[in-house]
């Protein structure tokens, strides 16, 4: 029982935050409802991990059944989720004062963070596999929260893509289950060499689909678009947990089907694993470069999630134990990181207007306090020590260098540190002429507008910070997270 709480009671929340009219009409009882569950969701959640269970929800079919269980991964992304989406939804508080209908945010993103414990839970591959394309249908309201038209056309490209690419995955699936006796997740994976015999050519070909359907989600090339469309339009908060939580949820498919299905003996050394390398440098690259040119500031954030999240499908690409180890890490550093980015652009863009790079120019005169934790967590994303993003990426590098994948396990540092240059290059500038805007600099404009000194509501201002000291903290002292995630790489490889 304690596994299904965390489940639905947000889901049930929300629902009531929805229908519930009385409930509506009352902003502060939106909010502090939301609040509330939250916060209980957070003590459910650890309570379920803690309890180690298992329970089976349902049976559909002989073989097949929904059901839920606690192990290694889904307690770590099922903590990292909770925690991420409690200080964002302390933010979302303050920020959707300024926008309408909060009482429609708030219930279906307590409606999103029960489907992503159902997700996280998840035992087994057709588990998993339903509360994957409930996410996709409960976070869609958060896309299109605004209703305008810009809003529309991204929450339809969202759904076309996050449903084109779960079908994908779902051929893969099809064939896994033909052949196998169970889709019971279980490190090292389920299939056997008699299960395969005479089939392989059609099982690499179903991992490919596999990758490449999960992979959207994560926004991994060519199936990445949806990202930079969707941020810009959706409300901060919705932008925040997408980028930092929701992207990892395509990557815990990957990971479950990878290490705890098909196994990574089968891929390591096929041309699926070549064609996972290519597709998540390409990805890289491409996310920095186009960051690097992007003038709108939540859509350069944007470009940056498609680069960061695939420096983790690239460390769980090499199939290598300090590969994963740096992907998994990195998948926790990121969350923090980019959460505190978009909360940040969040704050900056409520609180002034501006909503492109050329006009933040003297913007640590107006927001100093948020441009210094802009600033440190920039500083983790680049990978610069102490910051938590080095600790990441040094196992990511070291790991593709020790992985045995030939030209591959070169290339792949090289494109890393490229990237990290990129990185650099769009996100210091905005800090550098924040803080130093130079003796040119007129802010007779912002005594005008009275924006000196506006920094945003301490509901708003306090996550941000907390992301930021935890960005630092981490990198400065990783080893009990180091040590979780080396224990469940040993565990799978």
């Amino acid at each position: 029982m304690k596994l299904l709480l965390p489940v639905i009671v947000p889901i049930l929340a929300g629902i009531l935050v929805l229908v519930s009219k009385n409930i509506r009409r009352n902003r502060k009882v939106v909010t502090g409802l939301s609040a509330i569950v939250l916060a209980v969701e957070i003590v459910l959640v650890f309570a379920a991990i803690l309890s180690g269970e298992s329970l089976v929800l349902c049976q559909l079919t002989d073989t097949m059944t929904v059901s839920f269980r606690v192990d290694s991964v889904s307690s770590l992304f099922a903590g990292l989720t909770v925690i991420m989406w409690f200080l964002v939804g302390i933010y979302g508080i303050s920020y959707m004062e300024h926008e309408h209908d909060e009482y429609r945010f708030f219930g279906f993103y307590l409606i999103v963070v029960g489907v992503l414990m159902g997700l996280d839970f998840s035992s087994n591959l057709i588990t998993m596999y339903v509360f994957y394309e409930l996410m996709t249908l409960t976070s869609l309201p958060l896309v299109l929260h605004e209703l305008t038209k810009e809003a529309v056309r991204a929450g339809l490209k969202y759904l076309f893509y996050s449903v084109a690419g779960a079908f994908l995955a779902l051929f893969g699936i099809f064939f896994i289950a033909s052949v196998s006796s169970t889709l019971e997740f279980a490190p090292g994976g389920v299939l056997g060499i008699q299960d395969v015999a005479g089939k392989e050519t059609l099982l690499l070909a179903s991992a490919c689909c596999i990758l490449l359907g999960f992979g959207t989600k994560a926004g991994m090339f060519p199936l990445h678009g949806w990202l930079p469309t969707a941020h810009p339009v959706a409300p901060a908060p919705a932008s925040a947990v997408m980028s930092g939580v929701i992207t990892k949820a395509g990557v815990l498919a990957v990971i479950r089907v990878v290490y705890y299905i098909i196994g990574p003996d089968f891929i390591r050394g096929t041309w699926v694993q070549t064609v996972w390398i290519a597709l998540s440098l390409v990805t890289v690259f491409m996310g920095s470069m186009l960051a690097y040119k992007e003038q709108v500031f939540k859509k350069r954030l944007a470009y940056s999630t498609v680069s960061q999240v695939s420096y983790v499908m690239f460390g769980l690409s090499m199939l290598h134990p300090v590969a994963f180890v740096g992907a998994l890490s990195h998948i926790v550093f990121h969350s923090i990181i980019k959460n505190g980015l978009f909360m940040s652009a969040g704050a900056v863009i409520e609180q002034t207007g501006w909503t492109r790079v050329e006009q933040m120019r003297g913007l640590g005169k107006v927001m100093p306090l948020t441009l210094a934790c802009y600033t440190v967590v920039s500083l983790a994303l680049i990978g610069i020590p102490p910051a938590s993003g080095f600790v990441s990426k040094w196992y990511l590098a070291t790991g593709a260098l020790s992985s045995g994948t030939g030209v591959w396990g070169f290339a792949g540092p090289v494109v890393l540190l490229i990237s990290a240059l990129l990185t650099a290059g769009y996100l210091l500038p905005i800090a550098i002429q924040g803080f130093f805007p130079g003796q040119d600099f007129d802010n007779s404009e912002l005594k005008k507008r009275k924006l000196e000194g506006k920094e945003p509501s301490w509901l708003m201002l306090l996550p941000i910070m907390i992301l930021a000291a935890s960005a630092l903290l981490l990198g400065c002292f990783p080893n009990a997270l180091i040590q979780m995630v080396k224990s469940i790489g040993d565990s799978v490889l």
